[in-house]
C-alpha cells in the first residue's frame, strides 16, 4: 500500500466514531467489555467506539472514593438489588441503573486535533469539556437548560437560561418543577496511552430515590435531577441516544456509523446483549482518571 492512500485510510478512520447501543448490561460485563476494546483501540485493530447502554443498579466508587459516602448499610442495599463495584477511574461514589443513558466513548485521543491547534493529541481537560458540551447540546435539543457549574465535572440545569434546541417532535411545553441548579449527567473518564474508557452517565428516566443511598459524587450542596423531573414527561432513551450521536459528530468533527453488533466490529461473537436491531433501525432514520 502506497503511503499516500495509507495515510488517506488513516484520515477516513479519524473522522468516524461507531456506535454500540447495548441492551441492560451488568457492570462487571460493561467493565470487561471496555477493557477489551481498549486493547483493541491501544493495538490500532480498531477505530473510535462509543458504546451506549443501561446498567443494572449499582454503585460504583473511583479511586478516591470515601466509604462513608455510601449511605446505605449492605443489608438495604441488597434489599434494592444494588451491586457495588470499585474502578480504576478517579473521584468518589455515583449511582448507575436502569432509565440513565451511559456512554463510553473508546477513543484515541491523538486522532482529534486541540481546539486551538496547537497540539495534535486533544488534551484530557479537553476532552472532557467536549463530553460535557455533547450532553449540553443534548439537553438543548429537549428544552432543557443546561451548563458548567465552576469547580465540579459534568452537566447541571441551569433554570435561569434560556435552552436553544428543539424539543422532539410531538412533544408539549410544560413548567419545569425544579427551580435550582441540580445535577442530570455525570462524567468521569480513564486515559492510558491516549486512549479512553468509562465516560457519562444522563440521568433520563432514572428513578432519583436510588441516590438517596449515597452522597453522589460527594457533593451535598446540590441535588441530582433527571429528563423526566425537568420536563414533567417521559422522554425515550431512543430519543436521547439520538441526540447524543448527533452532538458527538458535530462536537468531535466525526462521521456518527451504527453497528448492527459487537460481531461487526470484533468479526465473532462475544455474548453481549445488544438492542433490538428494529429500535436501532429507528436511530437510522432519524492514565489520567477525572471524574466528579
Amino acid at each position: 500500500m502506497s503511503r499516500s492512500l495509507h495515510r488517506l485510510i488513516e484520515n477516513l478512520r479519524r473522522s468516524l466514531i461507531s456506535i454500540l447501543q447495548l441492551a441492560t448490561v451488568d457492570y462487571a460485563t460493561g467493565l470487561r467489555l471496555q477493557q477489551r476494546l481498549v486493547q483493541l483501540r491501544k493495538d490500532g485493530l480498531i477505530g473510535d467506539v462509543l458504546l451506549l447502554l443501561e446498567h443494572t443498579p449499582v454503585i460504583t466508587l473511583g479511586r478516591n472514593a470515601k466509604p462513608a459516602n455510601v449511605l446505605a448499610s449492605s443489608e438495604r442495599l441488597a434489599e434494592r438489588g444494588v451491586e457495588v463495584f470499585e474502578c480504576d477511574r478517579g473521584g468518589d461514589v455515583t449511582f448507575h441503573g436502569p432509565g440513565q443513558l451511559v456512554g463510553y466513548p473508546i477513543f484515541d485521543l491523538r486522532g482529534f486535533d486541540s481546539t486551538d491547534g496547537k497540539r495534535k493529541t486533544l488534551g484530557a481537560v479537553e476532552y472532557v469539556r467536549r463530553l460535557e458540551e455533547v450532553l449540553i447540546r443534548t439537553c438543548a435539543d429537549f428544552r432543557i437548560p443546561s451548563g458548567r457549574v465552576a469547580g465540579w465535572t459534568g452537566v447541571w440545569t441551569t433554570p435561569d437560561r434560556v435552552a436553544t434546541g428543539l424539543r422532539p417532535a410531538g412533544a408539549e411545553a410544560r413548567s419545569r418543577t425544579n427551580h435550582s441548579e441540580a445535577k442530570i449527567a455525570a462524567i468521569g473518564v480513564h486515559i492510558s496511552r491516549s486512549v479512553t474508557s468509562h465516560g457519562f452517565a444522563l440521568n433520563v428516566n432514572t428513578n432519583l430515590d436510588y441516590f438517596d443511598l449515597i452522597v453522589p459524587c460527594g457533593i451535598t450542596s446540590k441535588p441530582v435531577t433527571s429528563m423526566t423531573k425537568e420536563l414533567g414527561q417521559q422522554v425515550t432513551l431512543l430519543q436521547v441516544a439520538h441526540s447524543v450521536s448527533r452532538n458527538f459528530g458535530v462536537v468531535f468533527q466525526s462521521e456518527m456509523l451504527w453497528l448492527e453488533s459487537l460481531d461487526s466490529l470484533l468479526g465473532h461473537s462475544v455474548g453481549v446483549p445488544m438492542k433490538p436491531p428494529a429500535e436501532l433501525r429507528k436511530l437510522h432514520t432519524d492514565e489520567d482518571t477525572f471524574w466528579v
